[in-house]
């Protein structure tokens, strides 16, 4: 116990020096210093993004990772990012010449210039999505407009609604949604065909970037769902199972997809100045899962830390309902961290498309790549 207790102490002390360091940029000198035409990072969605905004809310372990042995590859400490490191949010950061994002509920960060992480683990776009226990994508918006008014309060409404108009906006939502149902029992899908569920989701999401639009968002990246069925998570749902993948989570990931991509074509033709990036996680996710060699992983399908077949039972770190876990020792050779989440090396590989993959001969990203919507030629200026 007092080791433990050590532990917790040092890594609080870890923390705070991380938040120093990636808030640094943020003084009142180095503000006068940034780019007339600087671009905001601003960050929405699930545990895919979520660098900690979950640290600081009362839930379940279920939806936090504040504890070892989460963060052991990277920052050497829990920070409450579900991997081992750092997540693609973190890799884009860099790319961009940004620091690492904080979360928009952790103590003491007020200044918003270089932008702001607000996804929560477990979120969904639908506010009954594991209600209670995360920020839904709903207050996500929220959150968005308290900063957008802090933009106001300290621009000015004209160029604040220019920066918003240059921030690049990254989403990753739905996973939740359409997981939740099988996670909990719940019965949610027998009121609903599935065309009609998706469409609750996608609508929702509609709103979220119509709402931001009105403020001024204009450059958007949107990751979609993986495969999710085959991820180690839901393979262990059904007793029996055999560990193939589990078809229905399968097919409403898919059907998600297919509307996600429809909707941001319709937005770019309806909304004047609208330009976005889709990663196609499905597809990239699935050719590491099937062929973990070819991109320098040993081990596709079984994550890293966990327990049970394809250690899918999500118990690492033994303080969630199930207490016994694995630990690898070679987490970089694992493309899946835990039962639900990748590892860092996988996500730098994915960042790493989304930031410079070519979209002209590639359905992997498109129509623009990250790089593009952080560039000054696809900035949209105010009168």
């Amino acid at each position: 116990m007092a080791r433990l207790s050590s532990f917790f102490i040092f890594s609080f002390f870890l923390q705070v020096a991380l938040f120093a360091t990636c808030c640094r940029g943020e003084s009142k000198e180095q503000q006068h210093q940034l780019p007339k035409k600087h671009v905001p990072f601003i960050i929405f969605g699930d545990s895919i993004l979520d660098a900690g905004n979950n640290n600081y809310i009362n839930t379940s372990t279920l939806d936090q990772a504040n504890f070892w042995p989460y963060g052991l590859t990277f920052f050497n400490y829990p920070t409450g990012r579900f991997s081992d490191g750092r997540l693609i949010p973190d890799f884009i950061a860099k790319y961009a010449k940004l620091p690492l994002i904080p979360p928009f509920l952790q103590p003491g960060f007020r200044q918003y210039y270089l932008g702001v992480n607000f996804a929560s683990a477990g979120a969904g776009a639908l506010v009954e999505t594991f209600q209670g226990f995360v920020i839904d994508l709903k207050t996500q918006l929220r959150y968005y407009y308290k900063v957008d008014s802090w933009f106001r309060h300290k621009l000015g409404n004209g160029e604040a609604k220019a920066t918003m108009s240059r921030a690049v906006h990254l989403f990753s939502i739905g996973t939740n949604d359409y997981a939740s149902p099988f996670l909990t029992n719940s019965t949610i899908l027998n009121n609903y065909n599935k065309s009609t569920y998706v469409g609750m989701v996608i609508g929702n999401i509609t709103t979220v970037i119509n709402g931001m639009y009105k403020r001024g968002g204009r450059k958007f990246a949107f990751i979609n769902l993986p495969d999710l069925g085959c991820v180690p998570g839901m393979r262990v749902i059904k007793s029996g199972n055999n560990g193939s993948c589990f078809e229905e989570a399968t097919r409403l990931a898919s059907l998600h997809n297919k509307a996600l991509s429809k909707l941001l074509y319709d937005l770019e033709k309806q909304l004047k100045g609208f330009k976005y990036s889709l990663f196609d996680l499905n597809s990239n996710l699935r050719q590491r899962m099937e062929h973990p060699s070819k991109y320098g992983f040993k081990e596709g399908e079984t994550a890293c830390c966990g327990t049970g077949e394809y250690r899918g039972v999500l118990s690492c770190g033994g303080k969630r309902p199930v207490k016994e876990f694995q630990l690898c020792k070679h987490p970089q050779k694992y493309v899946f961290w835990d039962s639900l989440h990748l590892t860092e090396r996988t996500y730098k590989q994915l960042a790493d498309q989304m930031w410079g993959g070519a979209t002209s001969d590639s359905h992997d990203v498109g129509p623009y790549n990250i790089k593009q919507l952080f560039s000054n030629s696809l900035n949209h200026r105010y009168n």
